[in-house]
């Protein structure tokens, strides 16, 4: 096996590397409890009981019950569940579906909210004004249309921005409309709480706070207003049949728990962390500007434009010298141009983008080497921009 050259990760916010904890939870069923939780012999049983306990221990640590838990193969699959299930679910009571998106979503949102459009029905999306989430544009859809759902994400992944979720859900509580989170980039990084922001829906996944890929969850108050994307068995309320993975599902609850439970800390020494290197880019690369730089962050992700450069030549460079970043999203990596993000928030803008996510293999110490890797990479490639 070959070793991966990068000597330090900044791209946490596409994925991070497994906990030992959340491995160790996982290979004891994978080499125990093998058995399919639908069974009903002792095999069968016993990985129902393991299941139970993943599902019992994420409602835990998120404050919610267990019946407000189904499990998923990651953040794309819920967030399309709670879209597009609303939206099969207002078609088959004879409502004309209505989704409102914020314009920076992910795109297992974006275009699962588009598919209202195809079936007859409207997707309507809420820019930003002054740099700022439009809430007035919100409120104004909400009294005037009346839409059926509402889908902001909590923490954005390309710039860390943080939508002002309590007044959202303030919003659609007001004018009955329901609300969904796509909260993958948020739980371990900001707390999550359906008290003070009280969602019908948010989506959680395992790849972005240390536990396995292909696992994840859909948090919602009402599955009844949701109906299934899939076909073929009554698994997770019929909504998510097949055989569940037990497994994953215990990573999953492991890598919640530690999230939530060290939350705290971990932000703030990740807040520290980015503000150094922002600081120390600011003052060393001219022109360069902090995107959302005004609004509330998040403390892990940050994002920077810099004008008379060229994102993939940059990322490159960054690579050759060992540091692994990326310039947005990583579900929107060959695409060209700028970001339907950085298109909302900076119209017309032509600077590139380069996303530095922190995490937890990263240390107080690397700030200088980050600065000066990524300073020296821009002086050799700014300019160099392809026609």
């Amino acid at each position: 096996m070959s070793t991966i050259p990068s000597a330090i990760y900044l791209d946490h916010a596409a994925t991070t590397p497994v906990r030992p904890e959340v491995a160790e939870a996982m290979s004891a069923l994978l080499a125990e409890d093998f058995g399919n939780p639908s069974s009903g012999h002792a095999w069968g049983r016993r990985a129902r009981g393991r299941l139970e306990a993943a599902r019992a221990s994420v409602a835990a640590s998120l404050g919610v019950t267990s019946d407000r838990v189904l499990f998923t193969r990651g953040g794309t699959e819920s967030d399309n569940l709670a879209v597009l299930g609303r939206i099969r679910h207002d078609l088959a009571a004879g409502i004309t579906p209505h989704v409102v998106t914020s314009a920076v979503e992910h795109p297992a949102v974006l275009e699962a909210a588009e598919r209202a459009v195809q079936e007859g029905g409207r997707h309507t999306v809420i820019g930003f004004r002054g740099g700022a989430f439009d809430l007035d544009a919100l409120e104004r859809t909400l009294r005037h249309d009346r839409p059926g759902l509402v889908s902001c994400m909590w923490v954005n992944n390309e710039t860390g921005l943080v939508l002002p979720m309590v007044e959202i859900a303030a919003l659609c509580r007001r004018y009955g409309a329901a609300l969904h989170s796509d909260a993958v980039q948020a739980v371990g990084k900001l707390p999550v709480d359906w008290a003070e922001a009280p969602t019908d829906l948010f989506t959680i996944t395992g790849h972005k706070i240390y536990g396995p890929k292909g696992t994840g969850a859909l948090i919602a108050r009402d599955f009844g207003a949701l109906r299934p994307l899939h076909f073929g068995g009554g698994q997770e309320r019929g909504l998510r049949p097949g055989t569940e993975d037990v497994a994953g599902a215990s990573g999953l609850a492991e890598a919640v728990r530690l999230a939530v439970a060290e939350a705290s800390a971990e932000s703030a020494r990740l807040e520290a962390l980015r503000d150094a290197v922002e600081s120390g880019l600011l003052a060393r690369i001219p022109g360069a500007r902090v995107n959302a730089e005004s609004l509330p962050r998040a403390p892990h992700i940050l994002s920077l434009g810099i004008p008379r450069a060229d994102s993939d030549t940059l990322l490159a460079a960054l690579d050759a010298s060992g540091i692994a970043a990326s310039g947005g999203s990583a579900c929107a990596s060959g695409s060209s141009g700028p970001t339907r993000t950085l298109a909302a928030l900076y119209p017309g803008d032509t600077a590139a983008a380069l996303r530095l996510s922190f995490g937890r293999l990263n240390r107080s110490r690397d700030a200088g080497q980050i600065v000066r890797a990524v300073t020296e990479a821009v002086e050799r490639t700014r300019d160099l921009v392809p026609s």
